[in-house]
């Protein structure tokens, strides 16, 4: 008997332009991003391999904007803005538009390579990832806040381990 895969997209929403808060798990949510200097958390080289990657994305994806980002010790939250304008510099017909499902694909193939280029070769994401649309400036503000604070929460993770 087959199961049917759990719809994640809003059936009626058209997911051409608009503004996502995307979360992006490590699997197993193996702690992988951070390490512990004196008091404080910080990325470690794998989080910093993984940012560098994640603000590159313009660099492929013409049509994406960046707004913010954090990075936790076993995922990352970010807001991401996929456009119909034309990127800065490119030329309409020599390029195409990109869906979100295409930018977070790319960016989990090359932040997972450079990963693994740099010796951590046992790394692994979870499938897929979560996405909100974020329907109006009250949810963008409360969202910003959200991601802004969340490194202060880690504590009340339950796969925090430090």
């Amino acid at each position: 008997m087959t199961t049917l895969r759990k719809k994640n997209r809003l059936e009626t929403f058209l997911y051409k332009e608009w503004y996502f808060f995307i979360t992006i798990n490590v699997q197993n949510h193996a702690c992988v991003f951070w390490e512990v200097v004196g008091e404080e958390m910080k990325n470690n080289q794998y989080g910093k391999i993984v940012e560098k990657c994640w603000y590159d994305l313009p660099n492929h994806y013409w049509n994406c904007k960046l707004l913010d980002l954090i990075i936790m010790p076993n995922h990352l939250h970010a807001i991401i803005s996929v456009e119909k304008g034309v990127g800065e510099g490119f030329k309409p017909s020599l390029t195409k538009k990109h869906w979100l499902s295409e930018v977070i694909r790319g960016f989990k193939t090359f932040s997972s390579r450079r990963l693994h280029e740099s010796w951590l070769t046992s790394f692994k994401r979870q499938r897929s990832f979560y996405d909100h649309v974020i329907r109006n400036e009250q949810d963008l503000l409360r969202i910003q806040e959200y991601i802004h604070l969340n490194s202060y929460k880690r504590k009340n993770d339950e796969y925090y381990i430090w």
